[in-house]
């Protein structure tokens, strides 16, 4: 009866929340990068084949499947030189995503129907000349600093949810090792960072990883090395079109989780119990 008393103090100990358990998942990268659209074509279709088939912008999580966000149906309201909201994709268009920088907030670029001038025009005027786009017409930086977190949510709720992998296209990425996405788990926990390839000046570059399993919570996007209307002397400035990312799941409810861990407890008591008796 010793293990007997081991498992059963060991089920009272366990706490009444738990945090998300991570499963041990190998990540698998997408990546590249060229002169347009067509240079990186192949790798991005092959991501969202990977996660599966888009699904609408609607509340509520559909289980499998991808959302994914390509900025140009943000209307004029909402884009330069007006500010986007941090939470656009989440609440006006049930998607799952919010946003949050260190920085000073969020823009989309305009269309050419809007009279204000396109690609971060209205910021600087080389920047049409410098950026391109990999959906037409519209971009997406963060404001005042050159890196943004994408947190998950239920699409349309406040419930905290997680994703298997997350991509994005980036805009002239010229230095590598400095455009990067970085992982984290449920507990808030590094799982990985991954590098944006290099590409020509003025190119495209794209870059995908998928978990296999929804283990992140949130995606931490650096965009280059310094922010907007910085010098471009020395610096490497980078905008992001095309966000790809596969359907928020809910996370287990804590009960649900200690049910879980318990059954596991018991399991292993019977297979233990099992064994002393052979």
């Amino acid at each position: 009866m010793l293990v007997s008393r081991f498992a059963i103090a060991a089920m009272i100990a366990l706490p009444i929340t738990l945090a998300p358990i991570t499963a041990m998942a190998v990540p698998i990268t997408f990546s590249a990068s060229g002169n347009n659209q067509a240079a990186i074509q192949t790798s991005v279709d092959a991501f969202r084949t990977a996660l599966g088939a888009l699904n609408p912008n609607v509340a509520g999580s559909f289980g499998s499947g991808r959302r994914q966000i390509d900025w140009d149906a943000v209307p004029d309201a909402r884009s330069a030189p007006n500010p986007l909201p941090a939470n656009f994709f989440n609440s006006n268009s049930p998607r799952g995503a919010v946003f949050s920088t260190p920085g000073t907030g969020f823009q989309v670029s305009a269309n050419v129907a809007s009279g204000t001038p396109v690609e971060f025009g209205n910021l600087d005027a080389s920047y049409p000349a410098q950026f391109q786009t990999f959906s037409a017409q519209r971009l997406f930086t963060a404001l005042g600093s050159n890196v943004l977190d994408v947190n998950f949510f239920v699409p349309g709720t406040a419930a905290a949810a997680t994703t298997r992998g997350f991509g994005s296209v980036f805009t002239d990425v010229e230095i590598s090792n400095v455009t990067s996405l970085s992982f984290f788990d449920g507990n808030n926990a590094l799982l990985d960072t991954f590098f944006v390839p290099e590409g020509p000046d003025g190119g495209l570059s794209f870059l995908g990883v998928d978990y296999g399993s929804a283990v992140v919570a949130r995606v931490r996007v650096t965009s280059g090395n310094d922010v907007l209307g910085s010098p471009e002397s020395g610096n490497d400035l980078v905008v992001m079109d095309d966000f790809i990312y596969a359907e928020p799941l809910p996370l287990p409810e804590p009960g649900t989780m200690a049910l879980l861990v318990m059954g596991t407890l018991g399991l292993g008591l019977v297979t233990s119990r099992r064994r002393r008796t052979c």
